[in-house]
């Protein structure tokens, strides 16, 4: 295929035709390589290494064919993985052919229909129960070196670009306990409490009884454990709990979160996530949902990489579909605010930790398992920054006849700790 330099050169020429983005180059199995710009460093090198990637990249190149090309190690990506993402967006905007939208949705449907047939209808409780286990179920030795201490799965927030990840992390959490407005012997519940990174702070620095709850078993165990070693059993709980079996008979909250859960509870349900929350928060209690939602202006692919290897299941809704649900079943909107560009860096703080610890990292997890989650956080930082994706805080509330029983303007959350005192005595 392409066996002269001119082949290679116009075949290039035309399936970048119209590319405005980094300047890059493509190095071909025989050491050919071709340059995008003649005025420009390469920010990235694409190395095809075998006919495998050749096909990927010029006969069917799409999420998946690019991505598995990637993850067996048939493409490699040379210099800055993120700048690569605009190579190829460019090529998946590229209109396909006939025969390639019809073998596209022939793979979407069997794809759909073998999930069917081994774990359930989508989104019943024991498939969701599969695909939290199937992403998250891994040691947390895995995780550690990149998440950094608060072992936080989620955008943090970064008061200057330099702060460090541990610190962007505990920023989040306290920014989530002053909206929430936590005060000293409330009950408050974590919805999808990962590694238990939000319970434990708001446990230590707010001095809440606080409760979490996951389907990952993994995560329990080593939230459990976490809780132990802080000595906070008194204060502090995790459980192995579906939202869904949350029961208003048995227990009530003054103030609940959820943070990068909802992203897994599907558009047709998230009705049944907001009706299960409002049982459980008291008349007059506070909700602060965290979580990505897909722009309007971006449609949602059928042959998603994400779907495919990462989190099978996954659908992105968006912001308005989210809040039309939740005003649904009688929560007030109270406060959104959009931590888009938080979420950019926090994930390319993510993938410079696989990188830097990748010799540690791909002895507890298999190469292409590797690779997997670097396209995915690096894939994922593109989109944000494009802002096909954005990460949002919404604030609800509860009314008790009427009353929100919060303040009239917003002031308390950007006070400083002494100021927050001396405000409260």
């Amino acid at each position: 295929m392409f066996d002269s330099p001119q082949e290679r050169t116009r075949a290039l020429d035309a399936f970048l035709q119209g590319y405005q983005g980094p300047a890059f180059s493509v190095r071909f199995p025989d050491e050919w390589q071709w340059f995008s710009s003649s005025a420009a460093t390469p920010q990235c090198t694409i190395v095809l290494k075998n006919s495998r990637a050749l096909d990927a990249f010029f006969i069917s190149p799409n999420e998946i064919t690019l991505g598995e090309a990637f993850i067996r190690g048939d493409l490699d990506v040379e210099g800055d993985i993120f700048s690569v993402f605009a190579v190829a967006e460019h090529l998946l905007n590229r209109s396909g052919t006939a025969p390639q939208r019809i073998s596209g949705t022939l793979l979407h449907t069997g794809l759909t229909l073998r999930r069917w047939i081994r774990l359930g209808a989508r989104h019943s409780q024991a498939r969701d129960r599969a695909v939290v286990a199937h992403h998250y179920d891994q040691s947390v030795d895995f995780f550690r070196p990149w998440l950094g201490r608060t072992l936080a799965y989620s955008c943090a927030l970064f008061r200057k670009p330099e702060d460090s990840l541990d610190r962007a992390q505990e920023e989040k959490f306290d920014l989530i306990c002053r909206k929430l407005r936590l005060q000293p012997g409330e009950r408050f519940l974590d919805v999808g409490c990962g590694w238990g990174g939000l319970i434990l702070h708001a446990a230590r620095h707010y001095g809440v009884t606080a409760r979490g709850i996951t389907l990952s078993r993994r995560q329990f165990e080593e939230a459990s454990c976490r809780i132990r070693d802080n000595r906070l059993e008194d204060r502090c709980a995790v459980a192995l709990q579906d939202y869904r079996d949350l029961d208003p008979k048995l227990e009530s909250f003054d103030k609940i979160a959820s943070v990068g859960m909802y992203e897994h509870v599907g558009l047709e349900k998230l009705p049944e996530y907001f009706h299960a929350i409002r049982r459980v928060l008291r008349p007059g209690g506070v909700f602060l949902n965290h979580g990505i939602a897909r722009a309007t202006k971006s449609s949602p692919r059928k042959n998603s990489f994400i779907d495919r290897y990462v989190f099978p299941d996954g659908r992105l809704v968006t912001l308005p579909e989210a809040m039309k649900a939740a005003e649904g079943e009688e929560l007030e909107i109270r406060d959104a605010e959009n931590l888009r560009e938080h979420y950019e860096i926090t994930l390319r703080r993510w993938v410079d930790g696989l990188q830097a610890n990748a010799e540690a990292l791909l002895r507890l997890v298999s190469a292409e398992s590797y690779r997997i989650w670097l396209l995915y956080m690096a894939g994922c930082a593109a989109a944000f920054h494009r802002g096909d994706i954005a990460v949002y805080q919404v604030l609800f509330s509860n009314p008790e006849h009427g009353e929100s029983h919060l303040p009239l303007t917003r002031e308390d959350w950007y006070l400083s700790k002494r100021e927050r005192e001396s405000v409260a005595a």
